[in-house]
């Protein structure tokens, strides 16, 4: 009984350390990631816009019944009262945050940002913050997480949707850091020479 009482701290630190919360900061543009157009990600991100931390939210994602999610996302945040001026819709067919870092990369390096707020689930802001550092070099990210009710970071191994985000987030972490990264790094590298 000792020994279990004594790795809930360990589980704890592990389950939060996929949470960044950092505090806010001004920046040039505030970027959600996809896979939320009408939920915690773009009201998170429309009330750091409201509150003028950046001039533009922009909102990032796949199509959606053939439309960008971000378009579905301003309707959904003008009918909540936020100006539709705030937001501009980015839309992609990634289907992984590396292949939307990628994707984005070109476009804010075109629009001149420096420091960017990153919106995405908690659960999914270390991992973000780390690809968006390793395949947008060059721009400062805050990652600033949405609340999430599908992941409990203090006590993940008691709930199934957590324990199931909990490794999933830990395994891509990993595969970014040691597979993805080195292979994005060499395909830049040939891409340059060649």
């Amino acid at each position: 009984m000792a020994l279990a009482i004594g790795w809930k701290p360990v589980l704890s630190n592990l389950g939060d350390d996929l949470v960044t919360s950092p505090a806010p900061q001004p920046a040039d543009l505030i970027l959600v990631l996809g896979g939320d157009f009408w939920g915690p990600r773009v009201l998170r991100a429309a009330d750091l816009g409201a509150q003028g931390y950046a001039p533009l939210v922009l909102i990032s994602g796949p199509p959606y019944r053939d439309r960008p999610e971000g378009e579905f996302a301003i309707d959904f945040l003008a009918a909540r009262g936020y100006p539709r001026r705030l937001f501009q819709s980015f839309g992609h067919h990634a289907r992984s945050t590396i292949e939307e870092a990628i994707i984005l990369r070109p476009e804010l390096t075109r629009r001149g940002v420096r420091r960017v707020l990153l919106v995405t689930s908690a659960y999914h802001s270390r991992r973000a913050a780390i690809v968006f550092w390793l395949f947008c070099p060059g721009i400062k990210f805050i990652t600033i997480p949405a609340p999430d009710e599908h992941y409990h970071a203090y006590e993940w191994w008691q709930d199934p949707s957590s324990r199931k985000l909990f490794f999933s987030e830990w395994r891509k972490i990993l595969g970014t850091i040691f597979v993805e990264y080195p292979k994005d790094r060499f395909e830049r590298l040939i891409g340059a020479s060649g």
